[in-house]
């Protein structure tokens, strides 16, 4: 049985600069940890990179943190964004919401999945009865 931990934009955002986010960083790297000793698969939808890198004083960060190990970027296609545009219309959500519609499609993907999220209301909705995938808030 497949199963992945999802990083959305604050998730990653977190574990790339923990110093700035105390408690926070603290939960998502205990989150990381269990995934990693689950042997689960660490994913991290490609629209979240655009949320993420704002210059080179952030992107040094993120890259870092994509070059360790067991993290995967999982590349955008028109089936995943079939699927993602078609949450956002069940969900009554607007583009705004796209990239979290991505996560989401991301970890329905999976047999199980776990998102790692600092927005869990909007997660939850995209969700929907999905009930193999489970929210982490960070």
């Amino acid at each position: 049985m497949a199963e992945a931990l999802i990083l959305d934009c604050e998730a990653l955002n977190v574990l790339a600069r923990p110093s700035e986010r105390g408690v926070n960083a603290e939960r998502a790297r205990a989150v990381l940890a269990t995934a990693h000793e689950r042997r689960a698969l660490v994913r991290v939808p490609a629209p979240v990179l655009a949320e993420v890198y704002r210059g080179p004083r952030y992107d040094s960060a993120i890259d870092h943190l994509l070059k360790g190990k067991g993290l995967l970027v999982v590349p955008l296609t028109q089936e995943i964004s079939r699927v993602a545009g078609h949450l956002l219309a069940k969900a009554k959500l607007g583009s705004a919401h796209a990239v979290d519609a991505f996560v989401v499609t991301t970890a329905m993907c999976f047999d199980a999945a776990l998102i790692a999220t600092g927005d869990p209301k909007d997660i939850k909705r995209l969700v929907g009865n999905q009930a193999h995938v489970k929210l982490f808030t960070i």
